[in-house]
């Protein structure tokens, strides 16, 4: 393996040196800005006609182009959403131009730029694997807190909490569990499986700039064990100098408070060289008790977070980005006292601290990029999980030894891409993506008092390679493929993916995508969390023979969008498949002194499939609605004991065949707004353990459907002497109170049955200073 990567990183390294040997150099050089109604517009494709010679503006909007060939050449600049403008210039060797652009908004926009699909940057509409994102501004429309409140507006992904007592939650996309969906943080893998149990809503949705989103295996260059898709967090970089402070408060359901207070600083300097965007995030949330038993169903939170993302451009065509995070959180959920875990009757509590950061480099060549990067995380985590025991003497032993924990989790990750574009393919044009990455994840978990330690460590070395191929401006195909040799198995893993896309005119996208992926037999997020059930502790192991399980995954769409000068209207349909070989699923094999034992091994298969149509319309930038339903079902190819003594179904728990959301956002004017939004999830199978008073038997019920709406507004002064806009906001989540009311009670509920939305009604107040 090693030798491997040596080969293709002496390779990509050779390339580098005859693309430098080989560029003529003129120094005639071409550099500027490109602007609309004042605003610099990032992704512009810039070139010179009848020459190979061409480049893209930045995030911030410039451009540089080098070593022109001497003489007059017309330069084009075009982007979706913006007329064409041509110009003729004259260059003169050794002279460098300034020429900034000014550009004429033709319509409103098709896609944005996305770079999730296929390592590169390119226009939704543009790129073989569909691609959604939720912005920044989705989520403050929406009041999400946190990632894992503003994941839930996107077709094919549902966020459900999954302990009533400290509300461990996970993503599913397209009918699969968690484990099966690759979360990226800035487009690295450091996301751990142990940062899943709770890391969603750690990550303040005001350090998000925003989030790219691949549905299904077809991104496996991020990595084979992404089958049910991809969740690319982006998080703010500087454009311009601004400020933002918002602060806001809760009322849970009359019940509880939750107060957040949250800030964003961006700083750019004169030349647009260098630029650093700093957030701060603080909640406090107080814990809830729904069913009046004084145990909690909303665990009490105490987060603060800081991070900074910065830029420096050395020359014009190298840039170094770096960025850094810091999470700490206080999580206590269970009965409701004051004093020490361990005197509780039930409890969960967390104390989390996570460190987190990347550094990438990128240098541009004339028609290619090389790009070197680091990335990693650190987690050190004391935590409790216990009940207090009956009889006297069992509570002597419990006062002894509590059941104390401690974690220490780390995942170091780095690699290099080199990308090459070949302008005249064949009627088209070629981009080839080749690369190597090497990952490792470290966990260390251990329980004294229950005998529990996980001790894992991760490994795993990768190449990839990708060709993207657009010709007769009508065809796409994206082809590449993964190779992962991973500690856990005894042979590397290839994992192909193909992609192809044909435009019917401009509005039109028929795109077909099959990939393949495996998991390795390691334990993921869910593997790691214990649940209060019948009693006692549950817990999940390992089995000594369980081997990795391999999937492939098929999907086809057709995405329509026609546009005119005030208005966008689309729909995009997909189908999808995925058979999951060996799959992986969860056998009860007892009890212990501590609770129930659930054994990870393999079964035969599994299929998932399934349809999702998303909707989409715009008026004039001034009202935008959006709505997404998925239909599908999830089966095992062979029934599943789920609980001992109940028939086998070869049904997934947890997963309903019908969930969708719908949002609608009215901007009549710069200074008002107003969000309504709605989520829906069908009914879905659940596993019931006894203990509790209200649950004399272990038995499988299927939940309600429910359907969670939101509403908010907002309104806008600007304060013109000191140069700011004050919002004033408010609004109520869950406006229909549609949150489970069959909760277990007591020290001996199941804390797993829990179903329905994260929170009851919530009605919040507050407001934002921000920069005009």
């Amino acid at each position: 393996m090693k030798n491997i990567i040596s080969t293709i990183l002496t390779g990509i390294l050779l390339s580098i040196t005859l693309l430098l040997n080989g560029q003529e150099h003129t120094d005639a050089n071409l550099f500027g800005h490109v602007t609309s109604k004042g605003e610099h517009i990032p992704f512009v494709n810039i070139y010179i006609e009848d020459t190979k010679l061409g480049t893209s503006t930045d995030i911030s909007g410039h451009y540089m182009l080098i070593d022109v060939p001497p003489g007059e050449h017309i330069l084009i600049t075009n982007a979706i959403g913006y007329k064409t403008h041509e110009d003729t210039i004259h260059f003169e060797e050794g002279i460098s131009l300034e020429y900034n652009i000014e550009l004429i908004s033709d319509k409103i926009t098709l896609g944005e730029v996305v770079v999730t699909g296929t390592k590169t940057f390119k226009r939704q509409t543009e790129s073989p694997v569909i691609v959604n994102v939720i912005t920044s501004k989705t989520l403050e429309n929406t009041q999400s807190c946190s990632l894992s409140e503003g994941l839930k507006f996107q077709p094919g992904l549902r966020v459900e909490v999954d302990c009533q007592t400290c509300n461990y939650s996970q993503l599913r996309m397209n009918g699969l569990a968690g484990a099966y969906s690759q979360i990226l943080i800035n487009g690295r893998p450091i996301f751990s499986p142990l940062t899943g149990l709770y890391g969603m809503e750690q990550i303040p949705a005001n350090m998000i700039d925003r989030i790219e989103v691949v549905r299904g295996g077809g991104s496996s260059l991020y990595g084979s064990s992404a089958v049910g898709g991809t969740v690319n967090i982006i998080t703010k970089i500087p454009d311009r100098n601004s400020f933002d402070i918002s602060m806001n408060t809760a009322s849970i359901n009359g019940g509880a408070l939750d107060n957040n207070l949250s800030g964003n600083i961006n700083v750019l300097s004169k030349t647009r060289k260098a630029g650093v965007s700093v957030f701060l995030a603080k909640r406090n949330r107080q814990a809830y008790d729904h069913n009046g038993d004084n145990f909690s169903e909303l665990p009490e939170l105490n987060n603060n977070s800081f991070g900074m993302n910065l830029f420096l451009k050395p020359t014009a065509n190298q840039k170094i980005e770096a960025n850094f995070t810091n999470l700490n959180e206080y999580r206590f959920g269970g009965e409701m006292i004051d004093g020490p875990a361990y005197k509780a009757q039930q409890a969960e509590e967390r104390t989390h601290n996570v460190l987190m950061g990347g550094l990438d480099y990128q240098i541009n060549f004339e028609n290619s990029s090389f790009i070197a990067y680091v990335a990693g995380q650190q987690t050190n985590r004391k935590h409790y999980t216990g009940i207090i025991p009956d009889s006297p003497s069992d509570i002597l032993s419990h006062n002894d030894l509590p059941p104390y924990g401690d974690t220490r989790n780390y995942t170091l990750q780095g690699g290099t891409q080199y990308n090459h574009k070949i302008n005249t393919f064949w009627k088209g044009n070629n981009v080839i993506t080749v690369g190597g990455e090497y990952i490792i994840d470290d966990i260390f978990d251990t329980i004294p008092a229950y005998n529990y330690v996980t001790d894992q460590t991760t490994k795993n070395a990768a190449v990839f390679a990708q060709t993207d191929w657009e010709f007769d401006h009508r065809f796409n195909i994206l082809a590449g493929a993964r190779l992962d040799q991973h500690n856990f198995l005894k042979k590397p893993v290839v994992s192909p993916r193909v992609s192809l896309m044909y435009r019917l005119k401009q509005f039109t996208q028929f795109r077909l995508t099959w990939g393949t992926g495996f998991r390795a037999p390691q334990a993921f997020d869910a593997d790691m969390h214990m649940a209060f059930a019948g009693g006692g502790i549950s817990r999940i192991l390992l089995a000594d023979n369980l081997g990795p399980e391999y999937s492939n995954s098929i999907s086809a769409s057709i995405n329509y969008d026609k546009a005119t000068e005030k208005f966008i209207a689309g729909f995009t349909l997909e189908g999808f498949y995925t058979y999951l070989e060996n799959a992986f699923y969860l056998q009860p094999i007892g009890s212990d002194a501590f609770g129930d034992l659930f054994e990870k091994r393999n079964g035969s298969g599994a299929t998932v499939q399934g349809v999702s149509l998303e909707l989409r319309a715009n008026y004039n930038k001034k009202a935008q609605l959006e709505g997404g339903i998925t239909i599908q079902e999830s089966l095992y190819d062979e029934p599943v004991e789920n609980i001992e003594g109940i028939d086998p179904s070869r049904k997934f728990l947890r997963t309903p065949n019908q969930y969708g959301f719908l949002s609608l956002d009215i901007t009549p004017s710069e200074k008002y707004y107003l969000s309504i939004n709605s989520v829906f999830t069908g009914p879905m199978e659940i596993a019931h353990f006894a203990g509790a008073p209200e649950q004399a038997e272990d038995e499988i019920i299927v939940s309600d459907s429910f359907t969670e709406i939101s509403a908010k507004i907002g309104y806008r002064f600007e304060l013109e002497r000191f140069d700011t806009k004050l919002e004033v906001f408010g609004g109520v989540k869950n406006i229909l109170n549609a949150y489970q009311n069959d909760f277990d009670s007591g020290k001996y509920r199941d804390s797993n049955y829990i179903y329905g939305p994260a929170a009851p009604r919530t009605i919040y107040i507050g407001v934002k200073l921000m920069n005009l």
